[in-house]
């Protein structure tokens, strides 16, 4: 239990910082005909479909993508720092598990657009450290979610 404790502030600054990472670094590099290719970030992604007018979609994106996780790791914060109190605590309580649920949406889609561009034969498309920054910190905060919740008691 003790090796728990201590590992639980490193996590707590590796979530977030990956995150960030995850968003702003490029997530997919997808090559055409040996000449062209674009690595766009989650960021410039959500951009993209706001500028093409698709708004709903781009919504939908950032929500689930950017908003949610974001909600997620301050809940998880507040809880394992004690901040907020009670308000917190059933913040953390009735809504992260929630948002667990969608923790990991957003690599399976890109993972379904490499797969597809791939067996479409209209691009080359490769992971970039974006997708394994987002990952890993989706994975993490799984993780602080559920050490958390042992350590605050049976719920």
């Amino acid at each position: 239990m003790r090796a728990l404790s201590m590992i639980r502030p490193v996590l707590l600054v590796a979530a977030p910082f990956l995150l960030a990472l995850g968003l702003i670094l490029p997530l997919v590099r997808f090559e055409t005909l040996y000449f062209f290719d674009q690595t766009p970030s989650l960021v410039e992604i959500v951009a993209s479909l706001w500028q093409g007018g698709d708004g709903l979609l781009a919504a939908i994106v950032a929500l689930v993508s950017i908003v949610l996780p974001i909600l997620k790791m301050v809940g998880i914060a507040a809880e394992a720092t004690g901040a907020g109190g009670g308000a917190g605590s059933l913040f953390y309580r009735r809504v992260v598990p929630h948002l667990s649920k969608w923790s990991m949406m957003d690599v399976l889609l890109v993972a379904i657009v490499i797969a597809a561009a791939k067996t479409t034969g209209l691009a080359d498309a490769f992971t970039q450290p974006g997708l394994w920054c987002y990952a890993a910190s989706s994975m993490i905060s799984g993780l602080l979610h559920s050490l958390t919740g042992d350590a605050s008691g049976p719920k």
